[in-house]
């Protein structure tokens, strides 16, 4: 198994929705309290509290259930019939929902203050209790695996019920090589809540914990969290952003001893269980997770670093002329950009912005996004002790998905608004599949966020009434494509060389550095200035320690969605081989089908094939003809 399978299938799906935390939001602006009357969410679909004695019963109830499924199943897959596998198939299901409910509850209820003592108690309660029952149903997935090939073709022809659960069988046999007796299987997941999990806590109950000083006398601004100060660095004053980055480096440094003992630990700990697994590569075990070939993700990888020098280094040496700097310093580079608008947008106004974008592409998908706004499913006031970042949860199919993000205010917020409503929609589109064939591989979950994100982009720019604000809003649309393709696949090189050098031993403070700021400068471009304090900022990227090699998801997607969008756009002009009502139809199948169905089947629905020699390259040159768009936008500027 992957090690997103360590703990069940129950735990790697919740794991999923955890790790789903979408970085743009920490850059969120600082908006003056009380300006919105912000949502938070009601988590009474899951329990009423932590004190509901609801949750004590259903763990007695999934102890049981556990310890019947495997006396009646284990040693037995292979002398069962269709039937009886089909039935033993919808058991693991219930318990496996049963128990993502507990943690999806726990999980949440955390993320709302990680400062909360009996939140985190109670989440590492559910998660100890919880290991008994789980590992009573150990067995199945293994004993799946053991089953012959043409024995389980006979078995579908037998019972087309069973049928319906192929796919899922499908993904959980492509680890079939990999998967460890049931013994050892059953270790791994214990020492898992006393190891890896230990860690990652720790490193986030520090990252929540830290506290920055920005500024000096009056203009002081003291007891900063993460998010706050990261925010500062797209102030429209240069010394506040440059305050801000030498305080957020100088308060990471104090840190960076321990970041380095976690990604150290944790490196060694994935590359021990990869051997056992025979792994070759430390990237392995994440594409089988995420169902696609290393072939496909090294040509997303070598097209995007390829397309470096005619999209991140030619779009900031434009912005460096248009700020008037012959170099950028790298706390610049999410300064605003001239005329920017820096107006409060109203929570009103953005939920506006972002259901009507989604409801004229498919009133389906706008009302299931409406929902979200009216029961009460999303939390976005900014709170200390908050978990960073923004998410969409998927909770479990019998419940409904829970948004979180901390909004303040400002355009990006918009966006990741619209970024997290397309997951939620996906998630609820998916849920119809049930508990195992709703799980998503984390390539198709960034499809209908990205997606989103680009409907609500696409309705700004067409209200914004002069040339600076569609200048700023494709400014910062780009700026954003950027971040989510060029810098996550900078992430995943230095994942990469991290991963590989830990095998000859531990890694420095010094060399972890060192790593971070060679794949910033071959990203990035030699048109930054990189301070020594910037080399400390790789400990913040809470990728590295929750998923590992989880970020070319994200570049993944936007390729994909670049693609996509251009295919809608063809149809709404009434080009190409697909309509508008058609795309929208096969979209919305494309989100139904969960985990159900092949990416590539998917995706031959519109006559697209990834493994196509032009497809990335054709994902990528949409970010390059935006920039050549605003270079044409600024040039009319000049020119007037």
């Amino acid at each position: 198994m992957s090690d997103d399978m360590n703990r069940k299938e129950a735990s790697k799906w919740v794991s999923k929705g955890v790790i789903s935390t979408d970085a743009g939001n920490a850059v969120a602006a600082i908006a003056s309290a009380g300006q919105d009357n912000l949502p938070s969410w009601d988590l009474a679909s899951l329990y009423a509290g932590i004190d509901d004695p609801t949750i004590a019963s259903d763990m007695q109830s999934l102890e049981v259930a556990a310890r019947k499924f495997s006396e009646e199943f284990r040693g037995k897959l292979s002398q069962l019939s269709a039937e009886d596998l089909g039935r033993a198939l919808r058991m693991y299901e219930s318990i496996g929902e049963g128990v993502a409910r507990l943690l999806s509850f726990a999980f949440l209820q955390s993320a709302e203050d990680l400062g909360k003592d009996e939140h985190s108690r109670f989440r590492q309660r559910i998660d100890e209790s919880l290991m008994d029952t789980e590992k009573e149903t150990t067995f199945f997935a293994l004993e799946l695996n053991l089953l012959e090939e043409d024995a389980l073709e006979r078995l579908y022809g037998e019972d087309s019920s069973l049928c319906e659960y192929r796919a899922w069988i499908g993904a959980l046999r492509r680890f079939r090589a990999h998967q460890l007796t049931e013994s050892i299987e059953e270790v791994i997941a214990e020492k898992h809540l006393t190891s890896r999990q230990a860690w990652v806590k720790l490193y986030d109950d520090t990252e929540s914990a830290m506290r920055f000083s920005v500024g000096t006398g009056k203009d002081m601004r003291e007891d900063l969290t993460l998010s706050e100060v990261l925010h500062l660095l797209s102030d429209k004053s240069a010394r506040v952003r440059e305050d801000a980055a030498r305080s957020l480096g100088t308060g990471l440094g104090k840190q960076l001893g321990l970041a380095t003992m976690i990604t150290n630990t944790l490196a060694q700990d994935k590359y021990l269980e990869d051997k056992r697994r025979s792994f070759s590569r430390p990237i392995d075990s994440r594409n089988l997770d995420n169902r696609i070939s290393g072939d496909v993700v090294e040509s997303l990888v070598s097209s995007v670093r390829s397309f470096y020098p005619r999209l991140s280094h030619r779009y900031y040496r434009l912005k460096a002329r248009w700020l008037g700097m012959e170099r950028l310093n790298y706390w610049d580079r999410g300064a605003p950009v001239p005329h920017a608008d820096e107006a409060y947008v109203s929570w009103s106004s953005a939920r506006e912005l972002v259901l009507a974008s989604y409801s004229r592409f498919s009133p389906r998908m706008g009302d299931i996004a409406s929902r979200f706004f009216s029961q009460k499913w999303i939390d976005a006031a900014p709170r200390a002790g908050k978990m960073s970042g923004a998410f969409s949860h998927p909770s479990v199919p019998s419940s409904h998905p829970y948004i979180l993000l901390s909004y303040r205010g400002k355009t990006r917020d918009v966006m990741t608004l619209a970024h997290e409503l397309g997951h939620g929609v996906h998630q609820v589109l998916a849920a119809e599949r049930g508990f195992l064939l709703s799980q998503t591989p984390l390539t198709l979950a960034e499809t209908a966020s990205v997606f989103g994100e680009r409907l609500t982009f696409d309705l700004m720019l067409e209200r914004a009434s002069t040339l600076e604000s569609r200048r700023a809003l494709l400014a910062g649309k780009i700026e954003d494509m950027l971040n989510t393709v060029v810098r996550q696949i900078s992430f995943l090189d230095f994942e990469r060389i991290v991963h590989d050098e830990r095998r000859a031993g531990p890694l420095s403070s010094k060399r972890l550095c060192d790593i971070w700021l060679e794949v910033s400068r071959a990203s990035l471009g030699d048109i930054f200035v990189f301070g020594d304090e910037y080399r400390n900022y790789w400990s913040y990227i809470s990728h590295f320690i929750h998923a590992p090699f989880y970020v070319y998801s994200y570049a993944f997607g936007d390729c994909l969605v670049n693609v996509l969008y251009g295919l809608y756009m063809e149809g709404c002009r009434g080009e190409g081989s697909i309509g508008k009502e058609d795309f929208s139809a096969r979209y919305l199948s494309l989100l139904e089908s969960g985990g159900s169905c092949d990416y590539r089947e998917l995706l031959s629905g519109f006559g697209l094939c990834v493994t196509d020699a032009d497809f990335w390259s054709r994902g990528l040159m949409v970010v390059e003809s935006m920039i050549e768009d605003l270079e044409g936008l600024l040039e009319v500027n000049a020119g007037s």
